[in-house]
């Protein structure tokens, strides 16, 4: 009895967030109400039709053949014309309605999709959120409109069919009432079996989405360590799991059509035959038999197709949950204008006071311990450590990506978390060792540090970045496209891109995740000449992993095991007697 209890619960949970999403329709709620009218009309004429066939039975079994049957043969054909207008106004004005919220609906999953924590991303992966955005969205398509609007269209003809049928004839009504329960019920049984196995086959769409989507970022990989085949295997299988789970969903919706098909016609031979026994008892017209008959057809039809607008209600509701659930997800407070008040204008200096940081996934484990420094503006500050040490850990914390578990993140003596998001991280830049380009043109990868700047403004950071020679050299120029993550660039030009994107920027704080350690001599010299003039007049923090580079840095935090261990300039650090820097140091040298 739980059991039914619960499971009874998750599906009016499953329907109320369901009906959350109806607020979407609000800008178009004229429009979905006028549609709704034409809706009502529609349904009234369909349960008007049934009986004006009786009617012209009646009159031709009494002999009037000659004006009554004009009359009712005109009234017929009025209402089918009409019936037929109102379902062309009703499909244009619900597909309208359909379309626009649908869209609202996508640019609402996106951008709060692109607004939410770093923590977020941290347990879901991109295939999985690009199938919620597309077919999740989709499915909800006519579940927002059209399917509905059926569904209630539906639930009129059945309530004025049988409304209809009591005041022709109360004893035939009942008989005939004694057999839906029954089909009621089973509507209820086989509904919930197709909605768990309609969301699982969502998740498991979601699933292999994500592996077209991962294999085909990675595809370099893919091909070099010639896993072609094992990708085309592990696809396969996902795929084979949708179509196991879409046949037994086919399977249980044609049992179930079945035993609608069962119930209806075994309905109507049931009523058929009870009628003929009321009509010989004369407790019944032949034209209310045949207007009964009708009726019976009709709601046995639409509870046929009920069945089916059910079954897409339920594969709704599963979609509706998982889509909820990330707009339930507390996204991070941005502002798209970014109004820089004075009391936010960065200096450049930093100061951390024990700052420690747990990963959400991973609390038990303690990434950055007790950690505490002072950073002057416009000073070189390199963080130097074994991998693992916490550096790039410390990094996402200075940007805000995360939040510190413990301790206070200061910017010009400011705690981190009273500047506004944006204000912050506007007027800092990042160039990492893994550069990542969009896969549109040379200009736009640029400009994507400042998305309003000039075509000269362009140019000059490039030639800042000393990126200017190789882009000059191509036959498009800012033009040319770099390919799905930069691919057709080099890496020493994938670099001075990004450094570009950050001189146009023009950050107060700058952190540079040693972008020189992979590169052939000629295209170090100019990306670390680049990276100079880029340093000048802010502060800069560099994660160092060649020591060689950071001799003239202004000061050195060396952090081990989540812990600043040692702190000082080149000289100082390498006279210290079994100090951590002076053996990477060594180590390196050797």
């Amino acid at each position: 009895m739980n059991d039914e209890n619960l499971k009874r619960k998750i599906t009016l949970q499953g329907l109320r967030k369901l009906l959350k999403l109806y607020r979407y329709l609000k800008p178009y709620k004229w429009e979905y109400a006028l549609g709704m009218v034409f809706l009502l009309l529609s349904g009234s004429a369909s349960l008007a039709f049934p009986k004006l066939l009786g009617q012209l039975v009646e009159s031709g079994n009494q002999g009037n053949l000659a004006e009554e049957l004009n009359r009712i043969a005109l009234l017929l054909i009025g209402l089918v014309i009409g019936q037929s207008v109102f379902s062309y106004f009703r499909i244009v004005l619900f597909v309208r309605v359909t379309e626009n919220t649908l869209s609202d609906l996508r640019q609402h999953a996106f951008s709060h999709l692109i607004r939410l924590p770093m923590k977020f991303y941290m347990q879901r992966r991109v295939g999985e959120l690009n199938s919620r955005i597309s077919a999740d969205v989709t499915l909800l398509q006519d579940a927002l409109t059209s399917t509905m609007a059926e569904f209630i269209r539906q639930l009129i003809i059945i309530a004025g069919g049988i409304a209809l049928m009591l005041i022709t004839s109360m004893k035939l009504t009942l008989f005939m009432l004694l057999i839906l329960p029954v089909i009621m019920i089973l509507v209820g049984i086989f509904g919930r079996y197709i909605r768990s196995l309609s969301k699982k086959a969502q998740s498991q769409v979601a699933e292999s989405n994500t592996v077209v989507e991962e294999t085909l970022q990675g595809i370099q990989a893919v091909k070099v360590f010639t896993n072609e085949f094992f990708e085309m295997k592990r696809y396969s299988r996902k795929t084979r799991e949708i179509a196991e789970t879409g046949i037994s969903n086919g399977r249980m919706r044609g049992a179930f059509s079945s035993f609608v098909i069962l119930g209806i016609f075994g309905t109507m031979v049931a009523v058929i035959w009870k009628g003929a026994s009321l009509l010989g008892q004369g407790e019944i017209a032949t034209g209310e038999l045949f207007s009964f008959v009708i009726y019976t057809v009709f709601i046995g039809g639409t509870i046929g197709g009920l069945a089916d607008v059910f079954a897409r209600v339920q594969k709704f509701i599963g979609a509706t949950e998982d889509l909820l659930d990330i707009f339930n997800e507390e996204p991070e407070v941005i502002d798209e204008t970014i109004t820089m008040s004075p009391a936010w204008l960065l200096h450049g200096a930093i100061r951390a006071d024990n700052l420690s940081f747990s990963y959400p996934s991973r609390q038990e484990t303690t990434v950055l311990d007790s950690v505490s420094f002072d950073i002057q503006p416009d000073k070189l500050v390199a963080l130097v450590g074994p991998s693992g040490a916490g550096k790039s850990t410390l990094v996402t914390l200075l940007l805000r990506l995360f939040e510190p578990t413990s301790g206070q993140l200061l910017f010009d003596h400011t705690d981190s978390r009273e500047i506004p998001l944006s204000v912050l991280r506007s007027q800092m830049a990042v160039v990492p060792q893994d550069i990542y380009l969009f896969g549109g043109s040379i200009r736009d990868n640029i400009a994507y540090g400042r998305t309003g700047a000039t075509d000269a403004m362009i140019e000059d950071a490039a030639r800042k970045a000393n990126a200017w020679e190789f882009i000059s050299r191509f036959p498009e120029g800012l033009d040319t496209i770099v390919g799905e993550r930069g691919m057709q660039l080099s890496g020493g030009q994938r670099q001075r891109v990004a450094i570009a994107r950050a001189v146009l920027k023009n950050p107060k704080i700058l952190i540079l995740d040693e972008a020189t350690s992979s590169l052939d001599s000629e295209s170090e010299r100019l990306v670390q000449d680049a990276l100079e003039k880029l340093m000048k007049g802010r502060t800069s923090i560099v994660i160092a992993h060649r020591l060689s580079t950071i001799r003239k840095a202004d000061l050195i935090l060396v952090l081990d095991q989540g812990r600043v261990v040692e702190t000082g300039r080149h000289e100082e650090l390498m006279n210290s007697e079994n100090g951590l820097y002076k053996s990477l140091s060594e180590l390196q040298m050797a």
